[in-house]
Parts: structure tokens; C-alpha cells; sequence
């Protein structure tokens, strides 16, 4: 079995995985990071989200393999006091319900302002579309983006 040497939330970690484990197993088996969630298993719902050199992707069918040299950023890396204004945001709208989903909508939320710091709400529904949010808190989110946007 293969070791690969990650770059996650700042820090390098080693890890024995084979090269098609998808990079959500190794994140929650192998480093015990459970922050970011398991759901639909086939990259459709974005519970699974985290950043791949600021990106948002579906860690459950990336493979560690395709990791290389990028950084990784997880729910836990997002801030050090759960203080990214995305965060703050959620927590002044009152976002979170079941919260299953959330860390896959803060981190895609997070890496749409990094990518365009004023979203229109065509944009924020374009990034957000995929994410499923059982409990139905659309409004919520799109509020607490557009607030996020302006603390940032």
C-alpha cells in the first residue's frame, strides 16, 4: 500500500492508503478528521466538500492519489475559532438545522468568495446548486452568503 504525504489545513500528514481510497476515508479513517461528512457516496449531494488548492470538490469520489501536491483544506481548517465570516454568517442567520450538510455548504460558500468576493445571487445559486440541504435553509444560506460577502 502506497504513503502519501498530505498538505491538510496547513499541516503535512502521512497517511497508507491504496492509490483509489477516496480522499473523504482517508480524511475521516485514516486522520480523524470528521468534520466533513459521508452522504450520497457519488458526488451529488456536496456533503463531502472540502478545498483542493481553494477549490471545492466532492472528496468522496476525488482519489488520494489525485491529491499530489495540493493543498487540502477541511471544515477544521476553515478557521482556527470557527471565525471565517462564511461561519460567522451562518451562525447570524441561524442557518443550521439538522447541520449534516453544513460543512459541505460553508465550504463551497468559502471558496465561492475566495473566487469572487461580490456574488450576484445568480452566482451564489449557481455554486450552490449540487448542495442538498435536507431541511430546506436555501433562503438562510443565500442570505448568509451575501453577508459573508460583505464581511469579508
Amino acid at each position: 500500500m502506497p504513503t502519501y504525504t498530505l498538505n491538510i489545513n496547513g499541516e503535512e500528514r502521512e497517511v497508507d492508503a491504496s492509490q483509489d481510497t477516496p480522499l473523504l476515508w482517508v480524511l475521516r479513517d485514516h486522520l480523524n478528521l470528521l468534520g466533513t461528512k459521508y452522504a450520497c457516496g457519488i458526488a451529488q449531494c456536496g456533503s463531502c466538500t472540502v478545498h483542493l488548492d481553494g477549490s471545492a470538490i466532492r472528496s468522496c469520489t476525488f482519489p488520494v492519489s489525485a491529491v499530489r501536491d495540493a493543498e487540502i483544506t477541511t471544515i477544521e481548517g476553515l478557521s482556527e475559532n470557527g471565525d471565517h465570516p462564511v461561519q460567522q454568517a451562518w451562525l447570524e442567520h441561524d442557518v443550521s438545522q439538522c447541520g449534516y450538510c453544513q460543512a459541505g455548504q460553508i465550504m463551497t460558500a468559502a471558496a465561492l468568495l475566495n473566487q469572487n468576493a461580490d456574488p450576484s445571487d445568480q452566482e451564489i445559486q449557481s455554486a450552490m446548486n449540487g448542495i442538498l440541504c435536507r431541511c430546506g435553509t436555501y433562503l438562510r444560506i443565500n442570505k448568509a452568503i451575501k453577508t459573508a460577502a460583505k464581511n469579508s
